[in-house]
């Protein structure tokens, strides 16, 4: 559903080629021609979207995209190189061929897949944040109408937002105030700082947040569009494809993968196993 224009991030920016050590792999994973030749798995990421991807405190990249990509480059006994990329320009740069992995978390739209195919790994929806002081005040079946609301750019909150805008006016309520930004760390400022009324993100990241914030931000109750969530792969790349699925159904069923979500407080939004989404018809409701 990742999500977002980045600031710092130009399109194909290298952050660098971490290293991982190949160790015995679990499981005999059929590498894509590309890792097979360069010994190097690359994923295109925006590496500012905790709890996913994100540089600590020491400027190491983190987060549980960050652990999982490690992990199967161990398996194909590769590099993995995070290309720091623009969220916005991810399935135009896989459509062009700048890369053949875009690692976040999208959820499948009809528009979308016309141009990727999506390997799921994650399920969530989206959900909105504010200040403790200014939750009484979103109450009703349309709680966003008449708020100035936070969102980033080019993710599925950007277009829910115009949607349930939308909803208010046909309900003959105030419109939505949207405000677009660059980087979800600028929202969360913004909420902070009263500039904005509230937050609209994955509700996995929103979680996230209200826990790291130490209870200035509040997650609101209404859940909108649950729905799975993925890593974006170029269209009808059949080896790529099947080189992801494989390398994360072993981490699903070594157990990796749901320790992975538990460290960051994400294991309820686990799915019961990896698997590719070409069309609409592909996308399942677990």
């Amino acid at each position: 559903m990742k999500h977002y224009l980045r600031h710092m991030a130009g399109l194909g920016l290298a952050i660098g080629v971490v290293a991982w050590s190949a160790g015995a792999m679990a499981a005999e994973i059929t590498k894509s021609p590309e890792v097979a030749k360069s010994g190097t798995l690359v994923i295109a990421n925006t590496l500012d979207y905790a709890p996913f991807e994100y540089l600590d405190a020491d400027g190491k990249q983190t987060g549980i995209i960050i652990e999982l990509a490690g992990e199967v480059a161990k398996m194909v006994d590769a590099k993995l190189d995070i290309q720091r990329t623009p969220f916005p320009s991810m399935i135009p740069g896989l459509a062009a061929g700048r890369f053949k992995i875009a690692w976040e978390t999208f959820s499948a739209n009809p528009d979308r897949l016309k141009q990727v195919d999506f390997v799921m790994f994650l399920k969530a929806g989206v959900a909105a944040s504010t200040t403790p002081d200014l939750v009484a005040s979103f109450s009703g079946d349309h709680p966003l109408c008449g708020k100035r609301v936070g969102v980033s750019a080019g993710t599925a909150s950007d277009f829910l937002v115009d949607k349930l805008d939308a909803e208010c006016k046909t309900a003959g309520l105030p419109p939505i105030q949207k405000s677009v930004f660059n980087a979800s760390t600028d929202i969360i400022q913004a909420v902070l700082s009263g500039r904005v009324d509230a937050r609209l993100d994955d509700a996995t990241a929103s979680s996230y947040f209200e826990v790291t914030s130490g209870g200035k931000l509040v997650v609101l109750p209404t859940l909108y569009d649950v729905a799975p969530l993925g890593m974006a792969v170029a269209k009808g790349d059949a080896a790529t494809q099947t080189m992801m699925v494989e390398a994360l159904a072993e981490l699903f069923k070594n157990g990796t993968y749901q320790k992975v979500l538990d460290k960051y407080g994400m294991g309820k939004y686990a799915i019961k196993e990896p698997y590719l989404v070409d069309s609409m018809d592909k996308v399942r409701n677990d």
